[in-house]
């Protein structure tokens, strides 16, 4: 049976638990087909964090963005409030605030 598509109410609880539970206020949730996907910036120039894809009914996957324009598959198969959690606990540097200048080390003050 395939999963079932997914509904508005979704991506905008995820988006308000992402941002009073976790206090990730930079992060936005876009629904499509059957992805949740954590992106943050300007329209114009979006990064994307990661992206939750629908399986079955109660189990989602979990994939990474590529360097490109691609997705990558992730080992990760669970809820969706487990993967949220593992995202947020675990792989916590792909949903941090992205500072362009962070890594600049040619800058006298780093």
């Amino acid at each position: 049976m395939p999963a079932p598509a997914i509904d508005s109410w979704q991506a905008s609880g995820l988006e308000r638990e992402l941002h009073e539970r976790y206090g990730l206020t930079h992060l936005r949730v876009r629904k499509r087909g059957k992805s949740l996907t954590l992106e943050s910036g300007p329209a114009d120039a979006v990064v994307r964090h990661a992206r939750m894809k629908r399986d079955t009914t109660h189990v989602w996957l979990l994939q990474m963005p590529t360097r490109g324009s691609r997705w990558e598959p992730t080992p990760f198969r669970d809820t969706l409030d487990n993967l949220v959690a593992l995202i947020v606990t675990q792989l916590s540097w792909m949903v941090a605030l992205w500072d362009d200048n962070q890594g600049d080390t040619s800058d006298p003050e780093y």
